[in-house]
């Protein structure tokens, strides 16, 4: 059965399209069919994968997202492929995919499930708001995945995020669950590092994964190649990191 992760955060800055890549790359190298979303209007799951913005994005037309897919940038045979559904930086996609309008929301919602079938992991980038958008991914997800970054507004706006997904929960029953909170740009030389890490565990409990993503400069420029850091750095800490996180996501299913 196909699992949908939504990767959310109301707050920029806190690795979710970095989470988003590399978990897709950790999940299709572990021998799953994977495919990675992206539905940022800024596009940087599109271009972290090496692939450009498309002009109208995929979920919003009326084509099978199928046409639309692509397969993510690999060195050849270091890492299994995975797709991508490329972003659109069009202002016109934007709004229609943000907007309120039932239509527009139930035409993602249709495409998602549609097109998620055929894979084992789908896993949605959000942009960072509490929008139409991300509630539509919500909604047709199965978990949804919060990557907060270890700094001292860590927990700001966590209450409102938390919210909405509690109010998506209510409205599908059974259907989304709280798939977990990731750690990330964590430098364990900071005391701060260490009081934001106490604190969320001890308000969250086991919701937190136990893998912890480490400041990391190789994370940081693989998107900038357009790979994942699996791909572009494979010894490094970070790429470890992903691997981890992803056999922790497996041992959730």
């Amino acid at each position: 059965m196909s699992r949908t992760i939504c990767v959310a955060n109301q707050k920029g800055g806190v690795g979710k399209t970095t989470t988003s890549i590399n978990l897709a790359a950790a999940l299709a190298n572990s021998g799953h069919k994977t495919l990675l979303v992206d539905m940022d209007p800024q596009c940087n799951a599109s271009s972290g994968v090496g692939q450009h913005p498309v002009k109208q994005h995929p979920l919003i037309s009326d084509v099978p997202i199928a046409n639309s897919i692509r397969t993510a940038q690999t060195h050849h045979g270091s890492i299994d492929p995975y797709d991508v559904l490329p972003g659109s930086r069009s202002f016109l996609d934007a709004d229609m995919l943000a907007g309120s309008s039932a239509p527009n929301v139930d035409l993602v919602v249709k495409h998602l499930a549609d097109g998620g079938k055929a894979y084992d992991y789908v896993l949605i980038d959000c942009p960072p708001s509490l929008g139409q958008l991300t509630r539509a991914a919500l909604s047709v997800s199965n978990e949804v995945l919060m990557p907060i970054q270890c700094e001292y507004f860590a927990m700001e706006g966590l209450a409102k995020m938390i919210s909405v997904i509690k109010s998506v929960m209510l409205e599908r029953p059974g259907q989304l669950t709280f798939g977990g909170i990731l750690l990330t740009m964590y430098d364990q030389s900071l005391e701060l590092t260490s009081e934001v890490d106490r604190e969320v565990r001890d308000f969250f409990g086991e919701i937190v994964f136990d893998t912890v993503v480490p400041r990391d400069v190789k994370v940081t420029e693989s998107p900038s190649h357009g790979l994942s850091v699996l791909d572009y750095a494979p010894r490094s800490r970070g790429s470890r990191a992903y691997t981890e996180l992803c056999m922790e996501v497996l041992e959730r299913d």
